[in-house]
């Protein structure tokens, strides 16, 4: 069936992405999508979203964190889509 695929998003955003509330914003959005995954912040002060889910699932994701929280401002977004490999159980917040 169809609807039960699953597909992986892998993104790198930069901008205005750190302390501003953006691992929060999307994990909630991920989490109220159905989505699993992790998002975490890197030193080079972009934030990297590993998302699986159905593919309408991540793509309302993807619109989301173009946008991020409102004190945000995301530059860009480098997304790469694969097959999901269901190794994530819930969406979290890594440090």
């Amino acid at each position: 069936m169809e609807t039960d695929t699953k597909d992986r998003l892998s993104a790198r955003i930069e901008g205005r992405v750190q302390g501003v509330g953006f691992r929060n914003f999307t994990q909630m959005r991920a989490r109220q999508l159905g989505v699993s995954g992790w998002v975490r912040n890197e030193k080079d002060g972009s934030v990297q979203l590993e998302a699986e889910g159905p593919r309408a699932a991540l793509e309302e994701l993807l619109e989301a964190v173009h946008e991020g929280p409102r004190m945000a401002r995301v530059e860009s977004i480098d997304a790469d889509w694969e097959d999901a490999t269901d190794e994530f159980e819930v969406f979290r917040i890594r440090r």
